[in-house]
């Protein structure tokens, strides 16, 4: 009993020393994508406290961070511009319109998500190829790290400069010494949580030592925010005012809306099961839908940015050992806590702390195996995973999942075309039967066409399909076209040991006549009754 209590208290530690740790790299993160976006750095901010907040509450994912994240914020950029042109050209201007148009695509994009969670649709993220998953674990480790790097650098007479000099060697420093505490100290002890300690250690070096660092404070003034403090979020009364409910209002956001949602859900469901395999348990995909489609609705009416999962704070959770709903919601209250009472301390840690904790989730983050494994596995699964990858970087997490899943679904459909195989003998009446092997589809129409012998076969033609299985109308098409061509000659077909699926896909679909003619129904082989039975569930 006692064992227990102290097991459930070493957890709850380690839930709570993680969210504090989550929370603290939640800041820059939240500000520099509502950078990106073109909105207020509280915008983010509040996103990434109410998205967190509601799907750690609600998500089908314990131990998952959610909050305002990159890939939304370069789509919302060109929406929130598009939106302020839009409200200058009104009869009566009105500025700062692609704000609201943001908060309405937002809870939009919520209503799409929650529509997914409804039809199940989190389920078809189980069909996404491994390949596929380590590609977009690398990419989004790279765009993670590339990320950073823009914290190198400083504003120089209104444009960016890398930074250079003392301040660059100090800045390497102490991100160096960030990433050294992080590494060694769980060599030392498992009690002290490894990136908060170097957060608070780094941080405590450059305040009473006096160095000349970028901070929390500085990075946000700089991009042109007046600072981390702020009251509670607001219900956005003005969205019902300002945003003229049109269907042209509804054609400009429903676009972006989409585009939000599925980026969303693809990264959030991406990185559920990516936290899945790391914790060897099963989160569910439905319900993380409609968390994250709850969450967004929310966030649109009270003023934040949107957001969905965030694969870097989620391994700093996971790696800390927050693998319960608990993290989750001591990061996002500590955020919001920062917010109102604790901004001008968290305005003081600096810049290279978090820079050195998120390069320390990149080296966490990037699937390393892949090197290892590229020169073991097929070719196109080689090709696949590199492309995700790349894509991931260069355009974005939803781009770079739809060209891998379809590339290796091409890649499959090209393979079993090949399986189609037809083994040939003739019964003692003459009768010339053709076994059919492989599956029957639009990949391997051609090949099954090509194995028949029209106008030299005999007048008696058996077609065998005991180990084949026709899936789709293109399979369909092919057996009743070889069926036609035999009959103009005269000659007569059966078709045997079809399965009771594959028979009903052959009478639906023939309009010219009555395909029951040549299909045989009764069949003495004790080995048909089995696939048939087997294909009735399928």
């Amino acid at each position: 009993m006692f064992e227990l209590i102290k097991q459930k208290s070493a957890d709850y530690k380690n839930d709570i020393l993680s969210g504090l740790t989550v929370a603290l790299a939640l800041v820059p993160e939240a500000v520099a994508f509502a950078f990106v976006a073109g909105v207020d750095p509280l915008v983010g901010l509040y996103a990434a406290f109410m998205v967190g907040l509601i799907t750690s509450v609600f998500g089908g994912r314990p131990g998952m961070i959610s909050g305002a994240t990159g890939a939304l914020a370069v789509v919302m950029v060109s929406l929130v511009k598009e939106g302020n042109e839009m409200g200058l050209a009104m009869a009566q201007p009105q500025e700062d319109m692609g704000l609201y148009y943001l908060f309405v695509t937002v809870i939009l994009m919520g209503g799409i998500q929650i529509l997914a969670g409804v039809l199940k649709l989190g389920k078809f993220v189980r069909l996404i190829p491994h390949p596929v998953m380590m590609g977009f674990v690398n990419g989004l480790a790279i765009v993670i790290f590339l990320s950073q790097l823009g914290m190198f650098t400083e504003v120089v007479d209104g444009e960016k400069v890398f930074l250079q000099g003392n301040q660059l060697f100090i800045m390497i420093g102490l991100v160096a010494l960030t990433m050294g505490i992080m590494f060694g100290l769980p060599k030392l002890t498992k009690k002290l949580p490894a990136a908060l300690t170097a957060i608070v250690v780094v941080s405590a070096v450059a305040i009473f030592s006096g160095l000349d660092v970028q901070t929390v404070g500085s990075f946000i003034r700089q991009g042109g925010g007046a600072g981390l403090e702020g009251g509670l979020p607001t219900f956005q009364w003005e969205i019902f005012s300002k945003v003229p409910f049109t269907f042209e209002t509804f054609k400009f956001i429903f676009p972006y809306a989409l585009i939000l949602a599925a980026i969303g859900l693809i990264e959030s469901l991406m990185t559920l099961n990516l936290i899945d395999e790391i914790t060897e348990t099963r989160g569910d995909t439905n319900r993380e839908c409609m968390a994250q489609g709850a969450a967004n609705i929310v966030t649109g009416l009270f003023g934040g940015m949107g957001g969905c999962a965030m694969i870097g704070q989620s391994m700093i959770n996971i790696n800390a050992g927050g693998y319960r709903r608990l993290a989750g919601i001591v990061a996002a209250v500590t955020l919001l806590c920062f917010i109102l009472f604790a901004s001008a301390y968290i305005e003081m840690v600096p810049i290279a702390a978090l820079v050195g904790v998120m390069f320390m989730v990149v080296i966490g983050t990037f699937a390393w195996s892949s090197f290892r494994v590229i020169p073991k596995i097929p070719t196109t699964d080689a090709f696949v995973l590199i492309l995700v990858s790349a894509l991931t970087v260069v355009f974005d997490l939803a781009i770079a999942v739809f060209a891998g899943v379809i590339v290796s679904a091409l890649v499959f459909a090209w393979e079993s075309a090949k399986r189609i195989r037809a083994r040939k003998r003739v019964k003692e009446d003459g009768t010339k039967v053709y076994e059919i092997w492989g599956p029957l589809f639009f990949g391997s129409i051609s090949a099954f066409s090509s194995k028949f012998d029209v106008a030299n076969d005999p007048e008696k033609i058996e077609i065998d399909f005991i180990e084949s299985k026709v899936t789709d109308h293109s399979g369909v098409e092919a057996i009743i076209s070889i069926v036609e061509k035999y009959e103009k000659l005269g000659k007569q077909v059966k078709l045997t040991h079809l399965s009771s699926e594959c028979k009903q896909l052959l009478t639906k679909a023939n309009y010219s006549y009555n395909l029951h003619a040549v299909i045989e129904d009764t069949v003495e082989d004790p080995r048909y009754h089995v696939v048939a039975d087997h294909n009735a569930f399928v």
